[in-house]
């Protein structure tokens, strides 16, 4: 009987053992996101947290600028991300260096860039905001200078002869700061911005009308990743091509994190959730 314990005890061991070395041998995956985009903490903590819980991979996340994040998915010192987006915002990026990288997919479609205001702001496009320039102190209120949508924003002032206006720099966090401050005191604003975005869920706002197309059409957030990915880590690539979600979705996540939750903690608490959806990636 002694003996039949104890071999039951050493299979168990070697299986343990065995399975400890298996989810060794799975590579470290690095993906980058860009810090203060709302849509892009949400979507790579939730990515990464079903990669490392339900996968096995050791997983970091870099936060990075939108150009480092590129160039880092090209050289393979990222193996991917999920915050491209495409045609336009991430347009430049992608044309430079698309021999180097591959789309897996799109994670998000619907997705928009453009300058956006209050609902109860007079201004209802872009040209409208020469007229109103006074009620907005002269500014744009913008995020991280380099960003796609600031150097959209740049073009819009050119475009439409915004001679009165100027785009202030300033960072994802801080826009929204701004942004809080005057729907609070019902002061006029314009801000460069995006959808998906907790704000959505929290204002009733609108982009301004853009007839000129300076910030392209609707677009998609895709992820990317260096082509090494298929064969380093094929469990992760098949996920990652099937990982993708709906403005409610990611929005309940956004609006978790907003509200005070640590973006791993908002990530776990979804998938645990949600596991059907879960599922439906994994199969």
């Amino acid at each position: 009987m002694r003996t039949l314990k104890t071999l039951s005890l050493g299979l168990a061991a070697l299986a343990l053992g065995m399975g400890t070395a298996l989810a060794a041998e799975k590579p470290t995956l690095k993906i980058g996101y860009v810090n203060g985009w709302d849509d892009s903490v949400a979507a790579t903590h939730v990515a990464g947290e079903i990669l490392q819980s339900k996968l096995g991979y050791t997983v970091e996340l870099k936060a990075v600028e939108p150009a480092i994040m590129w160039q880092g998915v090209a050289r393979g010192d990222l193996d991917a991300t999920l915050s491209a987006w495409l045609p336009a915002t991430h347009g430049e990026y992608f044309e430079k260096l698309k021999d180097k990288v591959e789309v897996l997919g799109t994670n998000y479609a619907g997705a928009k860039i453009g300058l956006i205001v209050p609902d109860y702001v007079a201004a209802k496009s872009i040209a409208d905001l020469n007229t109103y320039s006074k009620e907005f102190d002269g500014k744009i209120t913008g995020i991280d200078a380099g960003a796609g949508v600031m150097r959209r924003a740049e073009e819009a002032i050119k475009e439409y002869a915004l001679t009165d206006i100027k785009l202030m720099p300033s960072s994802g966090p801080g826009m929204a700061t701004a942004l809080t401050r005057a729907e609070k005191n019902k002061e006029a604003i314009v801000v460069t911005g995006w959808i998906p975005h907790w704000m959505f869920a929290k204002w009733k706002l609108r982009f301004l009308e853009d007839p000129k197309k300076v910030f392209g059409d609707d677009e998609h957030v895709d992820t990317v990743a260096n082509p090494i990915i298929n064969t380093k880590a094929p469990e992760a690539a098949a996920f990652l091509k099937k990982f993708s979600w709906s403005g409610e979705e990611v929005g309940s996540v956004m609006l978790a994190i907003r509200d005070g939750a640590k973006p791993e903690e908002a990530a776990k608490d979804w998938i645990s959730k949600n596991p059907e959806r879960v599922a439906e990636w994994l199969k």
